[in-house]
């Protein structure tokens, strides 16, 4: 892409980044898999439900990492019957190189 296609493109991505990051559950997901990469939903259920009080259904964390996925702040992997979520932080970088501290 060139031109004003390429800056749409940019901001769109910006947008959906910043939607990820703009909902507490989505930072704490984050967070958790940050301390330990490579859970499985029930994993992350659970360590949500001990740590954080929170008990939210496995359907609404499952969608809340569907967005995380779609930002490309969470990747994910199959072994089998299972689904592996991955924190990867490279989208970040746009919103550090957006507003480079001086």
């Amino acid at each position: 892409m060139t031109g004003k296609s390429s800056l749409a493109y940019k901001c769109a991505m910006s947008e959906v980044l910043f939607k990820a990051l703009a909902d507490p559950t989505r930072r704490v997901l984050l967070d958790e898999l940050t301390e330990k990469d490579g859970q499985t939903l029930f994993e992350i259920c659970g360590r949500l439900a001990m740590k954080h009080g929170l008990s939210s259904s496995r359907q609404a964390i499952s969608q809340h990492l569907a967005v995380l996925e779609e930002a490309g702040l969470v990747t994910t992997r199959r072994e089998g019957r299972y689904k592996f979520h991955h924190v990867d932080t490279t989208p970040l970088r746009s919103i550090v190189e957006r507003w480079p501290i001086p």
